[in-house]
């Protein structure tokens, strides 16, 4: 069990009107990914909020890949063993870098709310900041989805509940 989380959120973008909440939502994702591993003491995660640009940018940098993306993560540790904060003692994670704007969009084609959106992309980055991996599929790939939704479920905001009926 955790002792404490920390988790600082950076708003660098000004596409998309954060929500009330919305922050609240992020640090819960946050929370609940690093209980479900059973990661214990204090730990900290960045979350930096971006545009379709910026993350478009970070990820030809980063990765090569000339496009925007919606969440990018920089995982800072290995095999459940991170880097220590020398001052304050604290685990830490990682950095998550969000597109708002792309979340938004992928909200609306999906048919979910953005809460949801966002809430996932979170939850998704998080397993990648705690070694999980979808990218080579197969069973590491139906692990990953299962942490993530069963993250999900607890948060309340599971994809039976998410969808919006047109009536």
């Amino acid at each position: 069990m955790l002792k404490k989380i920390r988790v600082d959120i950076e708003n660098r973008q000004k596409a998309v009107k954060i929500p009330t909440g919305l922050r609240m939502l992020i640090r819960r994702c946050c929370h609940a990914a690093l209980d479900l591993e059973g990661v214990e003491g204090t730990a900290l995660v960045d979350v930096t909020l971006v545009d379709n640009d910026l993350i478009h940018q970070i990820n030809l940098e980063q990765r090569g890949i000339d496009a925007p993306t919606d969440v990018l993560s920089f995982p800072l540790g290995e095999n459940g063993e991170f880097e220590v904060h020398p001052e304050t003692g604290e685990k830490l994670i990682g950095n998550i870098v969000l597109s708002l704007e792309q979340a938004q969009k992928q909200a609306e084609d999906f048919g979910h709310s953005f809460n949801r959106e966002v809430g996932y992309l979170t939850v998704h980055s998080m397993f990648h900041l705690l070694g999980y991996d979808h990218v080579n599929g197969g069973l590491e790939a139906v692990h990953m989805r299962e942490k993530e939704e069963t993250v999900m479920d607890q948060i309340g905001l599971s994809r039976i509940n998410s969808y919006v009926l047109d009536e």
